[in-house]
């Protein structure tokens, strides 16, 4: 019985980190969205849904405070597990409620924010 010689065996490890960063990477609105959305999001149907993605996850917290003291908005889903926040509205409150957000984490607390895009 021989030895296994390692060296001819090479392998590299990739080891990935998240690093957080003071980010919106995703600000979203959907403009009448289809019904199957509302449903499997599990959300009351409205005008619009808005998405944020966020990082650190504490992030998730403050946007979602933001949002519905900016807005007539109601929050369908904030989990600073996914680093999201899911918003529904009619249109211009939920891009309010964006905007809102967007401007206050990067003028007060210096993040680097997507622009707010639309569908």
């Amino acid at each position: 019985m021989g030895f296994l010689d390692d060296s001819s065996d090479i392998r590299n490890r990739i080891i990935e980190e998240s690093v957080p960063g003071k980010q919106v990477t995703i600000a979203h609105v959907i403009a009448s969205p289809m019904q199957d959305i509302y449903e499997r999001l599990g959300i009351e149907e409205a005008g619009a849904i808005g998405i944020l993605t966020l990082s650190p996850y504490e992030t998730a917290i403050i946007a979602a405070d933001i949002a519905v003291k900016a807005a007539n908005v109601k929050i369908g889903f904030l989990d600073g597990f996914t680093e999201s926040v899911f918003l529904s509205g009619d249109v211009q409150s939920v891009e309010t409620a964006l905007a809102a957000v967007t401007d206050t984490l990067k003028n007060m607390l210096g993040f680097t924010v997507a622009p707010i895009t639309r569908t």
